[in-house]
């Protein structure tokens, strides 16, 4: 054997990549989750950790039993022996000289260093005590620590940071000055700069208690609601489209308005993760806790041809289970979507177990290519006033219901009468041909059918067929259609809408049971959604009938409970009584009502304007068509047939006397009390003009209350589905190759879950926002610290898994967590407290000392001055200009810079220019490249944390991006209004954009800016005109020379100021 002892090789084999982070260390303990793990981690779990398929040597070095176990039964040392080094087996390796031995091996490319080795020696000869990962472990109550300069503390926050100064030998930087806290502020908790008026105010308010005032008027501002949506929109992968090619407009606004509301009326945080996982389950939801389940339906959706409907879906499910891991747990849940979480002890079944709490939904895997449907399921969001129309149609609708079932009653004795006088005139009409036929091209039609039963709209007997595919074949009497299954049968007629009765009769011929063929329909495409019309389809041998405005979600449908006979012509009617509702859906098998499920029954909106305007026969677009069966004798009516007209449809071809006639031309006494019973329902529907005429102004009411309905808006949301879908676990991630079904829970690690309960997602969401839950506070706490301090107290916020950096303050944020759920989750007083700490207030300018030693800030010792966020930038030049559209919510604002999109579209005209970012039109593949040269997330998934650039093309911008130059010009024109001096405007335009006085220094380099351009535009006053896009004149007076030229000078001094320092960053 080359390796010469055989357990060498064995363990060459089972001990994998092992060690990471330099660190030299002192005599004092060494701290497992500090110092060990990290090593662990990032150099061994990738072959020795939690993925059990891919692990090596069957070892873990994950988990105690793994790390601490014996190595083959004791023939060679455990891996780790605890208080001895030399017979640590973990050690041996990591020390070994030989590639076949050393560990993590030489093709690994990772390598240990002796710093390193040492560490890990000396962590096992103190004892080798293992701890559970930092973040899985509950957060528990903290002291703060003892501090040398307790007068620097202003509340709970500034020990945890003093402490750790302290101990670097660091002092905390100076406060910043006042003017400079009000910026911050102001950007911090709503995104705007300072007015100079609310500067004055808080300047000169002396009081101990300005500056807390002054954080409770901008937490009460309507716009600290925009401020944290802006970060929410990032989180939710909100957007206004739906992505992908296509990448069509979706109307998803009013879910952006309502994550405003609920910031602004400080919804404690753990029902804003309740309502956004589960609001539609929790008792009697409100609106608004429907409203906000949208959430999960923000991901990408596909539309393109050729998609796969199944796969797509699946995609959805994905994204919502990874969004939920990311932004509440903070945990890389779409690493084990896959295989087994390398790093963290997440399996894939339980990946796939989360994912179970999404999977459950009546969701299409496509949007409506060719409509505008919005993907169910939804939420209808009627104004107050469409309320209360609909609800007076809906009471009227209820009242001609009602008085049409006692006007039936009502009409026996002129029932009698007809009986006795009228009915068997009729026959002698249909015994004579009716030359004057609206069907007169189709000589097979019996005249008795068009005599007897009124309302025919179109006939086709299939006696002659457009040259294709499909064969002409003989029928159940005369010729019928046989389809090839490919090419579609057109007729030109079909375009009924839901509030309008028909009958469709046909004979129909099937060769064999089919999976799914189409018969009937009129609609686009199957795969648009669910094909917005409706459709007569073969499904597992079934008839099935369907009205669709967009499928799954809402549509009618039945669906017969026998099979379809094969090899023999049968009759087949369908009816419909306008009613919307699957119950006024009948199948008729051979003139008799048919048994039938009920598969779908919710129809909220229209069925016309798919793109399709009447029926087609055989096949579909997109679908499987009804190959080798055949179709004869296709008869419509505008109204709902009664029972006898359906039987003298099926009877006419093939026998000289019908039910109908034999009943028309019997004598009174001679009739059967079924044939009364039928011809009373055939007299009532047919032929009583009272009743008819109440069904038409029925008809006409629901036409009414439907096109009220179609004009309301709806949002997607979530919704279960009663039966519950079979979730299973996916080899490889890929949607059809189903392995284990599995049932929803939440992971073995974390254990909180009561079993009993229901496996939903409003269990998923008492899970998460449970006290014993070690994540979620956690998580949350340290969003909303990286949304203050401009990094987070972990600052892989997406990530607080095995591979995720360490907390800089682990005892603060505990303390933290804890005091926020022990608040009742209440935001706003968790940002009070940070906003109110010394820590926070401290000034951007530090030393070269605290540069070294912090080069991150890691200890925070210093304020942050990050450059502002992109939608900052861009509202902070139109806010100091007096542009600025201060309107909260609404539709998506198109200002300017979306005309240069990848994907352009026109601006908006008036005020959407000029609304907040917030509300800029988001469009996946192509948002405002302004935003997105400033490091805004393209949304496309999940973002918890921006990146952060410095490029010249973002100087560039700010010089010459036509919005800024815009707000240049209307800050200039707003200055040159209040008719003071020149070096008061100026002033005054410093000010407005830095919210402090320059220095003199600052100040004569503006002024010298402003003199030259001023004097230069003067000379060119042409070159004035078109920068400032004003129509050239031939002759200028000197009185408007001066003025112009103080204009486009103001104006380049506005626009300079714009790119300053001061300005463009968070001091």
């Amino acid at each position: 054997m080359k390796y010469g002892n055989w357990h060498q090789l064995i363990l060459c084999s089972f001990l994998g990549i092992c060690v990471s982070s330099a660190f030299i260390y002192a005599e004092e303990r060494i701290d497992f989750q500090t110092q060990i793990k990290p090593i662990l981690s990032d150099r061994c779990f990738v072959c020795h950790g939690p993925d059990a398929a891919h692990r090596e040597g069957d070892l873990r070095l994950d988990t105690p039993e793994g790390a601490f176990g014996e190595s083959y039964g004791g023939i060679v040392p455990s891996i780790i022996t605890p208080g001895d080094p030399d017979q640590s087996e973990l050690v041996r390796r990591l020390e070994a000289e030989e590639d076949y031995e050393i560990m993590p091996p030489p093709e690994s490319n990772l390598s240990v260093t002796a710093e390193e080795k040492e560490l890990i020696r000396k962590w096992i000869a103190q004892g080798a005590t293992w701890q559970k990962h930092w973040s899985f472990e509950k957060p528990t109550t903290q002291e703060p620590p003892p501090v040398q300069n307790p007068a620097w503390i202003r509340n709970e926050i500034d020990p945890f940071i003093l402490s750790k100064l302290e101990a670097a030998h660091l002092e905390p930087t100076l406060e910043a000055p006042k003017e400079i806290l009000a910026r911050r502020l102001s950007f911090d908790l709503t995104g705007l700069p300072p007015s100079l008026e609310e500067l004055d105010t808080f300047l000169s308010d002396e009081s101990p208690q300005a500056y807390e005032h002054y954080v409770d008027r901008l937490l009460n501002s309507p716009h600290f609601g925009e401020r944290l949506a802006s970060f929410w929109l990032d989180a939710a992968r909100y957007s206004d489209t739906y992505g992908y090619q296509v990448d069509r407009d979706r109307y998803v606004w009013p879910w952006r308005d309502w994550v405003i509301r609920a910031f602004n009326q400080n919804l404690p945080y753990d029902q804003f993760i309740t309502w956004q996982l589960a609001g539609d389950l929790l008792p009697n939801p409100t609106r608004d806790q429907q409203l906000a389940t949208a959430f999960n339906r923000l991901h990408p959706q596909k539309a393109e041809g050729g998609s796969i409907p199944e796969e797509f879906r699946n995609e959805y499910v994905s994204d919502r289970t990874q969004t939920f891991g990311t932004v509440f747990l903070g945990l890389t849940l779409e690493c084990a979507r896959c295989h087994d979480h390398k790093y963290d002890p997440i399996s894939q079944k339980e990946y796939y177990q989360f994912s179970a709490y999404f999977n459950n939904i009546e969701e299409a895997g496509l949007y409506s290519f060719f409509t505008e449907s919005i993907p169910t399921p939804t939420l209808l969001l009627p104004t107050k006033q469409e309320e209360k129309k609909l609800a007076e149609w809906k009471a009227k609708i209820l009242q001609q219901e009602t008085h049409l079932k006692t006007l039936a009653d009502r009409q026996r004795i002129p029932f009698k009468q007809w009986l006795a006088k009228h009915r068997q005139s009729l026959l002698q009409q249909a015994s004579t041909l009716n030359k004057d036929s609206n069907h007169k091209n189709n000589k097979d039609i019996d005249p008795s059918i068009e005599k007897l039963i009124p309302g025919l709209v179109d006939y086709h007997s299939f006696e002659k067929l457009p040259e294709g595919e499909n064969n002409q074949v003989p029928g159940i009497q005369h010729q019928a259609i046989q389809f090839s299954g490919d090419t579609e049968y057109h007729l030109k007629t079909g375009n009924v809408q839901r509030s309008e009765p028909f009958t469709i009769s046909f004979w129909m011929w099937t060769p064999d049971k089919k999976e799914r063929a189409v018969i009937l329909h009129r609609s686009r495409a199957w795969t648009d959604a669910g094909s917005r019309g409706y459709q007569i389809l073969l499904e597992e041998g079934h008839l099935t009938a369907s009205l669709v405005h967009f499928l799954p979600g809402n549509a009618i449908e039945i669906r017969t409970e026998e099979a379809f006979p094969l090899n023999t012509w049968q009759h087949v009617t369908l009816t419909y009584d306008g009613s919307s509702q699957a119950s006024g859906l009948k199948f008729y098998m051979n003139g008799e009502l048919a048994s039938i499920e009920i598969v779908r029954d919710q129809l909220t909106k229209q069925i016309t304007g798919g793109g399709k305007d009447t029926i087609s026969l055989g096949a579909r677009y997109r679908d499987r068509g009804f190959t080798n069966g055949k179709l004869d004798e296709l008869y419509l009516f505008n109204r709902e047939l009664s029972p006898i007209e359906i039987q003298h449809l099926k009877e006419v071809p093939n026998q000289n006397s019908t039910s109908l006639i034999e009943a028309l031309s019997q004598k009174t006494k001679s009739l059967s009390k079924k044939q009364r019973q039928l011809l009373k329902a055939y007299y009532l529907s047919a032929i009583n003009p009272i009743v008819n005429s109440q069904l038409y102004q029925l008809q006409n009411s629901r036409q009414a209350y439907n096109q009220l309905f179609d004009g309301i808006d709806e949002i997607m949301t979530m919704k279960e589905l009663s039966d519950r879908r079979v979730t299973y676990l996916l080899n490889r991630g890929a949607y059809n190759d189903h392995a284990e079904e599995v049932i929803a829970t939440t992971p073995d690690v974390f254990q909180l879950e009561n079993s009993d309960e229901v496996k939903d997602r409003l269990a998923l969401a008492k899970w998460v926002t449970n006290a014993e839950n070690p994540l979620t506070a956690r998580v949350a706490v340290n969003h909303f610290w990286q949304l203050i301090f401009g990094d987070g107290l972990v600052r892989t916020p997406e990530d607080f898994g095995s591979q995720g950096q360490l907390p800089t303050h682990p005892q603060l944020l505990d303390h933290l967590a804890v005091s926020f759920q022990e608040s009742g989750w209440n935001v706003k007083d968790l940002l009070k407290q940070m906003v109110m700490s010394a820590t926070y207030r401290q000034s951007v300018h530090t030393d070269t000392n605290k540069l070294q030693q912090d080069p991150e800030n890691k200890l925070w010792s210093r304020s942050s001055g990050h450059r502002l966020t992109a939608e900052m930038l861009r509202d902070n030049a139109l806010a100091v200009s007096g542009l600025l559209v201060e309107k909260i919510g609404g539709p998506p604002a198109k200002p300017l810079e979306v005309e240069v999109s990848f994907k352009p579209v026109s601006a908006d005209e008036g005020d959407g220019r000029h609304r907040r970012s917030l509300y800029t039109y988001w469009k996946q593949t192509g948002p405002a490249p302004v935003m997105m040269t400033f490091d805004a997330s393209k949304r496309e998934v999940c973002r918890v944390k921006r990146e952060r650039t410095l490029s010249p093309l973002q100087s560039l911008v700010m010089l010459n991006d036509p919005q800024l130059v815009e707000a240049s010009k209307a800050l200039s024109r707003k200055i040159i209004a209040k008719q003071q001096n020149e070096e008061d405007s100026l002033r005054d335009i410093f000010r407005l954009l830095t919210s402090r006085q320059p220095s003199e220094r600052e100040f004569s380099i503006v002024l010298r800016l402003y003199q030259t351009q001023k004097n230069y535009y003067h000379q060119h006053p042409q070159e004035a005109k078109v920068y400032l896009g004003l129509k050239a004149e031939k002759k200028q007076q000197s009185s408007d020379l001066q003025e112009l030229s103080t204009l486009a000078a103001l104006t380049v001094v506005s626009n300079t100021l714009f790119n300053f320092d001061d300005c463009v960053r968070r001091k």
